[in-house]
């Protein structure tokens, strides 16, 4: 396949399977499922940061040092992104108890009843911010496809390991909102769409600025490497029991195995 089908694969495939995915969980499935999903997608987010990107974006650098320079860049952006925010949602929500990384689902959002309904307000927010994060998700996936194919199979795969346990959140913010099930899938997946709409952009604009791929692919990297232990690994830190610790470890290594297994057969070894 060309590097253009590639990505557009890779983006409409991973929008599809991360939405109707969280749908069948959020729907059908029970709140126990979407920790042993975390565990899952912090193994992932991690295999591919530190077996697939990292090495990758050293390699194709001529200068170490500013590539990694652009990884710190990164985190510190991600990190004044979730500040801005949380600083929203405080302001709108009045700070009451929504952990937005636990999975993006929290305790007051399991019960969406009539009376608990907030007409629509943090529906919207999730929406926006979800589009915002499909895009850029579509973006990082088009400059890794660019870079080298088989870097791009590992990306994506990492990207949709973590958009489910986010889509459930978000499924369930939806409901919290009033809005129907039928609607919130239909929500969900008309946002998914932006990252298709991402990578195809990304595709277009990089052809003439090759020289902002590692930059793209350094900043795929904080964006993975913040999720996984910035998010993700806090809420996984509140089941301390040791079963739950061995559950947890064991996930994480399977998704870290899911990296290096989907490496080596994209290299066709």
């Amino acid at each position: 396949m060309t590097t253009f089908t590639w990505i557009l694969t890779a983006t409409l495939f991973g929008g599809i399977v991360s939405v109707v995915g969280a749908w069948l969980i959020a729907a059908r499935a029970s709140a126990a499922q979407v920790p042993v999903l975390i565990s899952y997608a912090v193994g992932a987010l991690l295999g591919a940061v530190f077996i697939e990107l990292l090495p990758h974006a050293f390699n194709r650098s001529d200068n170490l040092q500013a590539t990694a320079a652009t990884i710190l860049a990164g985190l510190l952006l991600f990190f004044i992104l979730e500040k801005l925010v949380l600083w929203r949602h405080c302001h709108l929500e009045a700070c009451e108890a929504h952990d937005p990384h636990d999975g993006h689902a929290a305790p007051a959002v399991t019960a969406p009843t009539a009376h608990h309904h907030d007409h629509g307000r943090s529906g919207t927010m999730i929406l926006i911010g979800d589009t915002f994060h499909n895009f850029v998700d579509g973006v990082l996936i088009a400059a890794a496809f660019l870079a080298d194919t088989q870097l791009g199979i590992v990306t994506a795969v990492a990207i949709i390991a973590h958009e489910v346990p986010q889509e459930v959140g978000d499924f369930l913010i939806l409901l919290h909102s009033g809005f129907s099930k039928r609607y919130a899938f239909m929500l969900n997946l008309l946002s998914s769409a932006a990252m298709v709409v991402g990578g195809v952009l990304a595709y277009f604009a990089l052809q003439t600025m090759e020289q902002w791929v590692n930059t793209l692919i350094g900043l795929a990297t904080a964006s993975m490497l913040y999720v996984a232990v910035a998010d993700l690994i806090p809420g996984l830190h509140r089941r301390p029991e040791i079963h739950a610790t061995i559950q947890q470890v064991a996930l994480i290594a399977l998704g870290i195995a899911t990296i290096w297994l989907v490496g080596e057969v994209a290299h066709g070894h």
